[in-house]
């Protein structure tokens, strides 16, 4: 994690650069929560942002209500004891397969510029929210940060020509793209792939992660024998939703 680029390049409007150094050892915390990929990245971010010499950890999780609605929740606020200016960070890890020029999650119903736009016009306005400013009347102005971290993914066996930008903004080109195909395209793979856990999707398999045999109706996450990171998927994709 401290050493990926994050996907968009950095330093444009309110992404961030990866804040993370490799230098950082972050004391682990035990993680009993919800057991999707997204808030186990945010524990980590937690482990992260606490063990940084630069940040200090004023609020997570912030629920906003107003008028008896729930409007969202904030995912961190900071004091960058540097500038000593607080900060709004809202992270997320995603995993996007390039398709007829659109980034799909393998989950259809996710696409990177859909969750760009929710990100950049919702979640990180949330701060500058009267009810936030109401809760925490003594942070000032507030700097918004959003850090996405994962991977972008290409077939190779379609002829298709991969965006350098999305929603205008570049993307980073210093990452290390991934891979996608259909399951009839699997025998075109001339090394065996071995079958990542959720926790697994961005550091790697280990020495116990099972060969993939076979696929079913469910995409599955690969890393091959020489390091490639390969989603598999049902012929049906994108049309079917998962």
């Amino acid at each position: 994690m401290s050493h990926h680029s994050p996907l968009l390049q950095p330093n444009q409007a309110e992404f961030a650069d990866n804040p993370f150094s490799q230098h950082l050892s972050p004391q682990p915390l035990p993680y009993s929560g919800n057991s999707r990929l997204g808030f186990w990245y945010q524990h980590l971010c937690h482990q992260y942002f606490a063990s940084h010499p630069d940040y200090q950890i004023v609020a997570e999780e912030i629920q906003l209500n107003h008028q008896g609605k729930t409007i969202g929740a904030l995912d961190f606020v900071l004091k960058n004891t540097v500038t000593e200016i607080a900060e709004h960070w809202e992270v997320a890890i995603k995993f996007y397969l390039l398709f007829d020029g659109l980034w799909y999650g393998p989950n259809s119903r996710d696409r990177l510029d859909l969750k760009l736009s929710h990100m950049l016009n919702h979640q990180l306005t949330m701060s500058q929210h009267p009810c936030f400013q109401q809760q925490y009347p003594d942070l000032g102005d507030i700097k918004p940060k959003l850090l996405m971290q994962g991977r972008l993914y290409i077939n190779p066996f379609r002829d298709e020509p991969t965006p350098t930008s999305c929603l205008g903004y570049p993307i980073e080109q210093s990452q290390d793209y991934g891979y996608w195909c259909y399951a009839d395209d699997l025998s075109n793979i001339n090394e065996p792939l071995y079958i990542l856990k959720k926790g697994q999707w961005l550091t790697g398999k280990e020495t116990n992660s099972p060969q993939l045999k076979q696929i079913g109706q469910e995409f599955v996450h690969c890393q091959s024998q020489s390091g490639d990171f390969w989603f598999v998927l049902p012929n049906e994709w994108p049309h079917a939703r998962a």
